[in-house]
């Protein structure tokens, strides 16, 4: 008799906790943060710098899964070779700039751009070492084609994230990565303006072999294939952009001119042409830019069973000025836009959106995709 009215109260007390059982069940796992940031051309470490606008942008990024950005600088570490231009165009830095992103929160890198080589073939590795010192994923470039071509993977609590990441334009000759030299995963052009097939067909590979392997799949683009207005953004990378989601990636982002594209969706996923730059430290003086390179967004994507669930894109504005004319690198510094400021930029993406057919959804001082 014992033993029945035993068996019977666990049959009640187990009857009784199924409907908490069934609400565990039926609530959706957390979603997974990726902070989508500018392109950081950075040439000075900033953290013993006055930068009003940190602390805002450092708590936007805290308790996110991931951070990416692109790494527009050649790192100059004793084992980086000769510079491979001069002047003003030469973008190249100590390593203690890296140290900079991460201790803003950056966790995932793109490589693959038209400055990974201002140190010649051992600046290439020089800057993988440098972010392999520091636990830093990337993807964009490597010690051969394969490897540059190859998915970056950041495991966190809440899922995997992969970056595949490509440059097109301004590769200059010894750049690109081959099956024995290192570089940059090229994408280039044929004599039509077409991208190179096999080029493409390397990167969709990758992407599809990234997906596969359960992970949630950024697809990245530097382009200085830049249209007659560098604001718009050209057709080819648009086919190329809904390529890379046809192939698995859960959202596509680019760089290269230092200005904002417009934004626009494609089955679910947003397709971020242009999201300028995080930091523009620029040694260009007078009227080389306009008051559109100072500005910037951060996208604050989510993600949930391999998809983009909901995202919000927050404007940035950059300091133009310099601190004393002889500074070259005090401007480009960035901070949270508000009020009229951020408005502005809000309704300039909603404009260069509007040209893809995209209508942006401004809510206050965000865009919610």
């Amino acid at each position: 008799m014992a033993y029945t009215m035993f068996d019977r109260r666990s049959i009640l007390a187990g009857g009784a906790l199924l409907p908490l059982y069934g609400a565990l069940a039926a609530r959706p796992a957390p979603a997974l943060r990726v902070m989508l940031l500018g392109q950081a051309l950075i040439q000075q470490d900033l953290r013993a710098a006055a930068w009003p606008g940190r602390a805002g942008i450092a708590a936007l990024l805290k308790n996110a899964d991931v951070v990416f950005t692109d790494l527009e600088t050649a790192i100059a570490n004793p084992a980086a070779g000769a510079p491979t231009r001069v002047g003003e165009v030469l973008h190249a830095a100590p390593p203690a700039v890296i140290d900079c992103l991460k201790e803003l929160g950056v966790s995932l890198v793109a490589t693959s751009n038209n400055h990974g080589w201002d140190l010649g073939t051992p600046g290439i590795l020089a800057i993988l070492a440098e972010l392999d010192r520091r636990r830093i994923h990337h993807a964009g470039s490597g010690a051969d084609l394969a490897s540059a071509t190859a998915a970056a993977v950041q495991s966190t609590p809440h899922g995997a994230v992969a970056l595949v990441a490509a440059a097109a334009g301004a590769i200059r000759e010894g750049a690109a990565a081959t099956p024995i030299r290192p570089g940059v995963n090229e994408l280039r052009r044929n004599a039509d303006g077409a991208l190179n097939g096999d080029d493409v067909a390397r990167t969709l590979d990758a992407i599809r072999a990234a997906r596969r392997a359960g992970n949630i799949v950024i697809a990245y683009l530097h382009n200085h294939y830049w249209e007659t207005d560098p604001a718009a953004t050209p057709e080819w990378q648009r086919i190329y952009a809904r390529a890379c989601v046809d192939a698995g990636a859960a959202i596509f982002i680019a760089h290269g001119p230092p200005l904002l594209q417009g934004i626009e969706r494609y089955k679910g996923a947003p397709l971020l042409h242009g999201l300028g730059s995080l930091i523009f430290q620029t040694r260009k003086t007078g009227t080389s830019y306009g008051p559109e390179a100072w500005q910037s967004l951060i996208v604050d994507a989510r993600f949930r069973d391999g998809a983009f669930a909901s995202g919000r894109v927050i404007p940035v504005q950059l300091d133009s000025s310099r601190a004393t004319p002889d500074a070259e690198y005090t401007r480009g510094i960035p901070a949270i836009a508000r009020g009229r400021e951020g408005g502005e930029i809000l309704r300039h993406v909603g404009a260069l959106s509007a040209r893809l057919g995209f209508t942006a959804d401004i809510s206050g001082d965000r865009i919610i995709l």
